[in-house]
């Protein structure tokens, strides 16, 4: 079965390594995540040393994924870049608006292009993928203004396709839980503060160390409400885990901790 999947997706694959192929050296926005890995070990593979993967740090940004993306760089070899992204010194990101990751992503590949600029590499590309067409996701505005571009959209790769592909280069990404950045966890309107932003990772750091690979810790003032895969329901509210996690998030800022009964849904803020 996965050698027929795998020779499915024989062309996407071919139209993949063409596009990067018209390319004499690349710049690879990295966030550690599936997408972006993918496309940069690819890139890495064709272009060798002339591709460099840049990665932004920010309180935004779980610090597991920043070091993750630290890890896989270097275990590939790749020139890897840390910028110190500006979006949480900007008063419009801040205000938590619909734009927010409009803004967001304008400053980051404002910072990224200016690094390609002095590096003298074009083009700048991201991992976005055919899927997020479908979600709501100003960022691709800002970037395809921009002129950043998507190879895997372009190849007509959806995440499926990347993760069985990633698994047949043997990436440890392969099979990685989706991530977003921290603000996501914050409902529209309300101010974002790194005061909220710590108190999220911290408390979604108390769940992965549970071994819970799947979860968000959505912020609604002091209340924190957890979405996990339903399938782990019984295992989060075991009593060792119930306790630890209680005792953890009120240690963090919490006051009540809520289960979603709906379970992990991604973009499930965007509802409201």
């Amino acid at each position: 079965m996965k050698n027929k999947k795998l020779s499915g997706l024989k062309e996407k694959r071919e139209r993949l390594v063409s596009i990067i192929n018209g390319f004499d050296s690349l710049i690879v926005a990295f966030s550690g995540g599936v997408d972006s890995a993918f496309l940069l070990a690819v890139a890495h593979k064709l272009l060798k040393k002339n591709v460099v993967a840049i990665s932004a740090t920010s309180p935004i940004h779980p610090s597991r994924e920043i070091e993750y993306s630290k890890k896989f760089a270097d275990n590939l070899g790749i020139k890897h870049v840390l910028l110190k992204s500006r979006e949480i010194n900007h008063s419009g990101f801040m205000a938590n608006k619909k734009d927010r990751c409009y803004i967001c992503k304008k400053l980051l590949f404002e910072d990224i292009l200016k690094i390609a600029s002095d590096m003298g590499i074009t083009p700048v590309a991201h991992g976005a993928n055919l899927d997020d067409l479908d979600d709501f996701r100003p960022g691709l505005s800002a970037a395809e203004e921009m002129g950043v571009i998507a190879p895997l959209i372009d190849a007509g790769l959806s995440k499926d396709d990347i993760r069985l592909l990633s698994k047949d280069m043997n990436l440890s990404t392969w099979d990685k839980p989706a991530m977003a950045c921290f603000a996501t966890r914050i409902p529209y309107g309300t101010p974002l503060t790194q005061k909220a932003l710590s108190m999220i990772e911290q408390a979604e750091n108390t769940i992965i160390d549970l071994g819970f690979k799947t979860c968000r810790v959505r912020c609604h003032g002091k209340v924190a409400r957890i979405e996990i895969d339903p399938v782990d329901f019984e295992k989060i509210l075991n009593e060792t885990n119930r306790k630890t996690i209680i005792n953890k998030f009120k240690e963090t800022g919490f006051s009540h901790i809520a289960l979603d009964m709906e379970g992990y849904v991604m973009g499930s803020l965007n509802n409201y």
